[in-house]
C-alpha cells in the first residue's frame, strides 16, 4: 500500500535567520564598495567628453579621406570646445575665423547653428564641468589638420608632428596624444587627478 501525501500537511520551509543576515552583509559590502563609483559620475562624464573628441578627430580623419579634401578640427582658445572644419591646400597657414570658417555640416546640429559640427562644451549639462585646458598640435597650433589621405599635415602641408590635448574636469584629467602622420589617439589618465 502506497502512502499518499496529506495536502493539509505540506511542508513549508523559509529562510533561516543565518541565510537572511548573510545576504544583507553580502548587499551592504556591495554597496559600499559601488557607491563611491555613482558618487563621481562627473569623472564618467569626463570619459564621455574625451570618447566624443575622439569620435570627432576619427570623423574628421575619415571625412577628409572619404572627400579626398582637407579637415581640420579646431580648439576654441578658451577651451570650451571644438569644431571640425574643411579647409583648402591654400589656407592650411591661416588663422581660424569662426565667422567665415567652413564648418563640416552636422546632420544632429540644431537649427541656430545652421548645421556646423561643433562641440560646445558649456551647452551639454553632460559636459558642463569639462574644459579642454591646452592643445598643442603640429608645433603650437591648437588644430590638427588631415589631408585626402588620412594624414596629419601642418602649415604648408608638410607631414604633421602630433602633439596633445589635455581635457580637464575637477574630478579628473586626460591626455590625448595624437601621433605624427597617422593622427592615431592614446588616452592616458593624468596622475594627480581625483579618483574615487
Amino acid at each position: 500500500m502506497r502512502h499518499r501525501p496529506n495536502i493539509f500537511q505540506t511542508i513549508r520551509r523559509g529562510y533561516t535567520l543565518i541565510e537572511v543576515l548573510i545576504v544583507v552583509v553580502i548587499l551592504g559590502l556591495a554597496g559600499s564598495l559601488l557607491v563611491p563609483y555613482l558618487g563621481s559620475k562627473g569623472d564618467f562624464d569626463t570619459q564621455a567628453a574625451v570618447r566624443t573628441l575622439i569620435a570627432d578627430i576619427t570623423f574628421a580623419q575619415s571625412d577628409a579621406l572619404a572627400n579626398q579634401g582637407f579637415r581640420r578640427v579646431q580648439f576654441y582658445a578658451d577651451g570650451t570646445g571644438w569644431c571640425l572644419l574643411r579647409v583648402a591646400e591654400e589656407e592650411l597657414s591661416e588663422p581660424f575665423d569662426p565667422s567665415t570658417a567652413d564648418y563640416v555640416y552636422d546632420p544632429l546640429a540644431s537649427n541656430a547653428e545652421r548645421g556646423a559640427y561643433a562641440v560646445d562644451l558649456r551647452e551639454s549639462q553632460r559636459f558642463s564641468s569639462v574644459r579642454v585646458r591646452s592643445a598643442s598640435l603640429d608645433g603650437n597650433s591648437r588644430s590638427i589638420t588631415f589631408d585626402e589621405l588620412g594624414g596629419t599635415v601642418g602649415v604648408g602641408g608638410i607631414p604633421g608632428t602630433g602633439g596633445k590635448i589635455i581635457l580637464t574636469s575637477p574630478e579628473a584629467t586626460y591626455q590625448l596624444d595624437i601621433a605624427g602622420v597617422t593622427g592615431k589617439v592614446r588616452v592616458t589618465r593624468l596622475a594627480g587627478s581625483s579618483m574615487p
